[in-house]
């Protein structure tokens, strides 16, 4: 089992940024990749940014990319997520999760953050 906890969520102002933080605790020498998803009012939950575990590739979705970095600390197991240049449409519940080894699939999530940002 993994536990991942979210924190660093908040309402910012259209340009600004946040830096949302994700802690692993529990079998994390099982990851594989660790992941971001948001999930806006009325809409499905969405990917926004990926990194594996062991080597750091990234992945990003297009409307975020170069906007948002994604970025991990193995010695502390944590997963951070830079955003910068918000945009309201950014407004979302943020969710961490991770990918373990033995599956294709992203198995353990965190509750989630909110990110609000205003025009």
């Amino acid at each position: 089992q993994v536990q991942l906890v979210e924190s660093g969520g908040g309402l910012v102002q259209a340009g600004g940024a946040l830096r949302l933080s994700c802690a692993a605790s529990g079998r994390t020498f099982s990851l594989r990749t660790m992941g971001w998803f948001r999930q806006a009012p009325g809409k499905e939950r969405e990917f926004v940014a990926a990194v594996t575990w062991s080597v750091g590739t990234t992945n990003y979705a297009g409307s975020v990319k170069g906007r948002f970095t994604i970025s991990r600390e193995n010695a502390k197991n944590t997963v951070y997520l830079q955003m910068n240049s918000l945009k309201p449409e950014d407004t979302a519940v943020y969710y961490c999760a991770a990918n373990p080894i033995t599956t294709n699939t992203y198995d353990y999530w965190g509750q989630g953050t909110q990110v609000t940002v205003f025009s």
